[in-house]
């Protein structure tokens, strides 16, 4: 089976269901409240922009993980 793809407009409670693994990245750059209701709405790039995060390197990223681990 393939991997899942993300995208910049993937949202963080989709990536999380998509594989809870990919948490400690999300975590490593400061994203603390991953539980909280309001990050669960929020895309990979509205979060990546609140911490101060190029967006697309970070989708890079969670896509390299999620090729290797699936």
């Amino acid at each position: 089976m393939a991997a899942a793809v993300v995208t910049k407009d993937t949202m963080i409670g989709d990536l999380l269901r998509i594989d809870a693994n990919v948490a400690p990245i999300l975590l490593g750059i400061g994203m603390h409240c991953l539980g909280c209701p309001s990050s669960q709405g929020e895309t990979i790039e509205e979060a990546a922009f609140v911490h101060g995060i190029d967006p697309q390197a970070l989708v890079d990223k969670i896509n390299e993980f999620l090729a290797a681990n699936n």
